[in-house]
């Protein structure tokens, strides 16, 4: 995806938004509610942070919708913040962090000390429950009093098996009527960024650092907001679900 010019960061954001709403139609409801949540919130300028911050879609949806707003993106995937990066150049009020969220030290590049918002949006579903956890006490320090933080993601409530296997096998025969219409899934995007001669090189990095997959724990919205209260927020609960995926927000 590349113009005479130079790479074409907007037709890759298309491309990697059209391949997450493969998985998520319901994507866009999502980041609105959530962007409803920081204006009821926090108001119309936030400082934000983009935790696992991807290609930058929260970001660039939250900017968008809030000119005035500025934003901290933080990940570890060198070809997503190629394309992040490539996006927003020039932009001031945006800038970028290279860190392992599973590095204890990983805030230490950040450039604030706290944040009216830390935002995220399947992500963290790679972690598996005792390093989110310590992820999630790391975070309530950098939300200041009266701050919130959203995660939306994958929240599995394993008390209905026979809900959950209905609604997956719905899902995925919609996913696979999409596929046969042409829609690409996680690993031919990921095939299609690796013969890009601008992304090659950071998909190859990429997964060095991953792998294939990264798979950690779905632990349902009970636990996240059990789990955030006990970490230093002061309240926590569900404000969006479809039948696999929650929208969780935590206020400091």
């Amino acid at each position: 995806m590349t113009t005479s010019t130079g790479t074409d960061w907007a037709a890759w954001q298309e491309s990697w938004d059209r391949q997450q709403e493969w998985y998520m139609p319901d994507r866009e409801e999502r980041f609105r509610i959530m962007l409803d949540m920081v204006e009821a919130l926090v108001g119309t300028a936030p400082r934000v942070l983009d935790l696992a911050c991807g290609t930058g879609s929260i970001t660039d949806r939250l900017l968008r919708r809030f000119p005035r707003a500025t934003s901290t993106g933080v990940d570890l995937d060198p070809a997503l913040l190629a394309i992040a990066r490539g996006t927003f150049e020039g932009d001031d009020r945006v800038s970028f962090v290279t860190a392992d969220l599973k590095d204890p030290d990983w805030r230490a590049g950040l450039p604030y000390d706290s944040y009216d918002c830390v935002l995220t949006a399947t992500a963290l579903h790679w972690l598996h429950s005792e390093p989110l956890a310590a992820l999630y006490g790391q975070v309530a320090e950098l939300v200041r009093d009266g701050g919130v933080f959203m995660n939306a993601d994958h929240m599995i409530d394993d008390s209905t098996p026979r809900i959950n296997a209905a609604e997956r096998a719905w899902r995925h025969a919609r996913m696979d009527q999409a596929k046969r219409e042409g829609a690409l899934d996680w690993a031919e995007w990921w095939q299609v960024a690796a013969e890009d001669p601008v992304l090659a090189g950071p998909t190859a990095r990429r997964f060095e650092i991953y792998g294939e997959h990264a798979d950690g724990d779905t632990p349902s919205a009970d636990w996240h907001a059990r789990t955030l209260l006990a970490h230093g927020f002061g309240e926590a609960r569900a404000v969006w679900a479809s039948p696999s995926d929650t929208l969780l927000l935590a206020l400091k």
